[in-house]
């Protein structure tokens, strides 16, 4: 794709799975309190299951500067502004949906949901700064 910097969405994509590995862990109790079988399952999960969070967070980088290129924002501080817009309106409603069709509970959903927006708004200021 014409007008995207690759090396930032590597390093955006690693600084994204790094940022959640960190997320998970500071947030690891409630975890076990809310989801004991995902939480067991991340104290040592599968290297597939590794490189398919690394994988989507390249995917999720690569389409957040396509859509900044795209919008012409100007640095990280309007860049991180589309990444929370997207938040609300992709990943904060599907959780609502979540929370209302398949009974997650909403302090569960709220901690994934914070994960997204670390991710999302970590991604967003890395591209609207090395682009």
């Amino acid at each position: 794709m014409p007008g995207i910097n690759f090396w930032a969405v590597i390093i955006a994509a690693l600084v994204a799975f790094v940022a959640s590995t960190v997320w998970y862990i500071t947030f690891s109790r409630q975890l076990a309190q809310l989801s004991p079988a995902m939480a067991a399952e991340m104290k040592s999960p599968a290297n597939w299951k590794k490189v398919a969070v690394v994988a989507q967070s390249v995917v999720l980088a690569t389409v957040l500067a396509y859509v900044i290129g795209r919008t012409g924002a100007r640095g990280w501080l309007d860049s991180a502004g589309i990444g929370l817009v997207l938040w609300i309106g992709l990943s904060a409603v599907q959780w609502v949906g979540s929370i209302i069709w398949e009974g997650v509970p909403v302090r569960l959903a709220a901690l994934h949901a914070g994960d997204w927006l670390v991710k999302l708004l970590l991604i967003s200021a890395i591209l609207g700064t090395w682009r």
